[in-house]
């Protein structure tokens, strides 16, 4: 079946005569065999996107058909991998072709050579069903790969053995009705269609970060989504790089769609030289890159996205919680704004097409945490997070608006923050989670995680009300405890949400060790306002003039109008008077303003900015001794 060029426009191509085409059918373009996918049939006419440059392509040009959709193949030996955004594996090409993709250019995804040791989990005679688990294939020293029944088969196991095979040899052989099933440890998938489960699952497990200002205000959960928006310089690559080395993940998938290509080289670089610090072994044995950078042709940003949304559910179906990193969606609907202009549709706001929020749900709703095809009730996850590159930093536009509407999780990024070197440079104004992950935190942290978090977001939110004072009319028209709280919320921000993404120890921080560091920084706050408050009481009880009866000859009447000191005022006023013995510390009218100046000068303050650097497993013990120093050191003040 082989069609003939009509029309070259950009990226996208249209060829008549293609007889039997389908929509998204892979085809070749030309004489060197572009790879390209049909995205509409009128008549006799297919209008094909090209995933490589088409220059130099003319009318007239051979146009063949595949017979099937874009389908990533699905193996042992995924992990490790890096590939371009069509599941060709970038060490190969480079082999092949040098630094530059040539195109036309065609390899294996996956070695066809390579051995693995296969070992049954069922055997002859058992009835399985799609996704029963049937064997496993060591793939990393950590990770087991296991080897499922497809989802569109079912039988008996007639045949099934241990032993050493290729990813291209039969492992098992299920009969059903008479017809024999080859199953192999490779199979294809086409991209477009989401693997099917049993049933998803409540959103009720966090997936830990590592990343205070994360899974303290905006959690999200495993099986969740979340987007990062941020202008440019804000740290979005740097955070998305950030949570695939430290989240809670068994498998991490990084796609970077139409990223600069120095910011995917350092990602190629980094990546193979971390080591893991759950298994002690490099990061990228858990890990599968995808690179799509921004020079490669526009249409292969969409196809890079949907390779690593598949490769993420296909290790979902055998029980892992795999995070997938989406390097910046933005670029997605670039990709798709322009082929919609090439197609000479109806534009929406912007440019973008109508269509553009009902790709983008059909994206994210293919992340969730869910019980997989077969009999032994596997859990896995895939939550997805994606970078949004808004031009200029404005949220209003159409893919973070759009995204917005779909995802759990809003980690917003300030331009602000990130010029003051405050990273992550997460809003904690603008930011939210629609995640309610309090039951899991008071089980597993602490019962008063909750009170904890509220407490310290009521801080910051209310510093945010005085400062917009403090730029009116200066500090000096806040009161002494408003001074306060603006320091407790300067300790929030700097020694509490604030963290570098390449500290030894502070680039992940355990959600014990971030609860008691929040703790210490809380007991200071509110020992600190207890003292200030004393002090002022203190203060008027002094100031407070008690009138003296005037002589009248005894006159009774008269001493029965004199005031009657209260206890209170017996007990401060004792004190006072203790305080004006040689050596005590003199109490005078104005002492409550020093207060803070002398609590900011304690040596507990230094050791409040240092609780970034405690060992994880020291965080408790050191945590609880604060506290208490932080209880006799600013108690005390007077």
């Amino acid at each position: 079946m082989e069609g003939r060029i009509i029309r070259v426009a950009g990226p996208v191509v249209v060829s008549e005569n293609l007889i039997g085409a389908q929509m998204y059918e892979v085809v070749r373009v030309g004489a060197l065999g572009l790879i390209g996918e049909v995205i509409r049939i009128e008549g006799n006419c297919a209008t094909i996107q090209v995933y490589e440059d088409t220059a130099g392509l003319r009318v007239g040009d051979p146009v063949s058909a595949s017979g099937a959709p874009l389908q990533v193949e699905l193996a042992p030996g995924l992990l490790g991998s890096i590939f371009d955004g069509i599941q060709r594996p970038l060490p190969i090409l480079r082999d092949q072709t040098g630094d530059f993709i040539a195109r036309g250019v065609s390899a294996s995804a996956l070695d066809r050579a390579i051995k693995w040791q296969f070992d049954p989990h069922a055997r002859v005679g058992d009835r399985v069903e799609p996704g029963d688990w049937i064997g496993s294939v060591p793939e990393t020293a950590q990770i087991a790969h296991r080897v499922l029944v497809p989802p569109n088969a079912r039988g008996t196991l007639i045949e099934i053995q241990a032993g050493a095979f290729t990813i291209d040899e039969p492992i098992a052989i299920l009969q059903n009705d008479g017809a024999r099933i080859e199953i192999k440890l490779a199979q294809k998938w086409a991209v477009r269609i989401a693997r099917p489960y049993a049933r998803k699952l409540d959103p009720d497990t966090p997936l830990i970060t590592g990343q205070r200002v994360i899974d303290s205000f905006f959690p999200v959960t495993k099986g969740g989504t979340a987007i990062i928006p941020g202008g440019f310089g804000s740290g979005k690559t740097v955070a998305e790089q950030t949570l695939a080395k430290w989240a809670d993940a068994d498998i991490v998938i990084y796609v970077g769609c139409g990223e600069r290509g120095n910011e995917m080289t350092d990602v190629l670089e980094e990546f193979p030289q971390l080591i893991d610090a759950r298994t002690n072994e490099p990061l990228m044995r858990r890990t599968i890159l995808i690179a799509n950078t921004s020079n490669m042709p526009v249409a292969a940003r969409e196809a890079s996205i949907y390779t690593g949304i598949t490769l993420a559910e296909y290790y979902r179906d055998m029980g892992y919680d795999v995070a997938l990193m989406a390097d910046s969606t933005s670029r997605w609907g670039e990709a798709l704004r322009e082929v919609s202009g090439r197609l000479e549709e109806m534009p929406g706001e912007e440019g973008y097409p109508a269509y553009l929020a009902t790709r983008l749900a059909n994206f994210y709703e293919r992340a969730g945490r869910v019980i997989a095809l077969g009999t032994d009730q596997r859990v896995g996850s895939v939550t997805v997070i994606g970078a949004v590159s808004p031009p200029g930093g404005d949220f209003s536009e159409p893919m973070t608006q759009n995204s917005l509407r779909v995802a759990g999780a809003f980690w917003g990024l300030d331009t602000g923050l990130a010029r003051r070197r405050h990273f992550p440079a997460i809003n904690w104004i603008t930011s939210y989670s629609l995640y309610d992950l309090r039951k899991w935190f008071v089980e597993n942290v602490a019962s008063d995680w909750e009170a904890q978090t509220a407490d310290a977001m009521a801080i910051l939110q209310e510093e945010t009300k005085l400062m917009e004072i403090v730029q009116l009319v200066g500090s000096d028209a806040l009161a002494e405890d408003q001074k306060a709280l603006l320091q407790s919320a300067r300790m929030v921000r700097e020694d509490y949400l604030q963290q570098f993404a390449f500290h030894e120890i502070d680039g992940f921080c355990p959600p014990r060790k971030a609860y008691w560091m929040l703790r210490a920084i809380l007991a200071f706050h509110r020992e600190l306002m207890r003292a200030i408050k004393r002090s002022a009481a203190r203060d008027r009880v002094i100031k407070t003039e008690t009138p003296v009866a005037a002589s009248n000859n005894g006159n009774e009447s008269s001493r029965a109008q004199e005031p009657v000191p209260s206890k209170a005022q017996e007990h401060i006023a004792g004190e006072f008077t203790k305080s004006l013995e040689p050596g005590a510390m003199p109490v005078h009218p104005t002492d409550h303003s020093a207060i803070l100046e002398r609590a900011l000068a304690l040596p507990v303050v230094p050791e409040i900015a240092r609780m970034k650097e405690w060992k994880h497993d020291e965080a408790e013990a050191r945590g609880r001794a604060l506290v208490d120093e932080i209880a006799r050191a600013v108690g005390a003040l007077r």
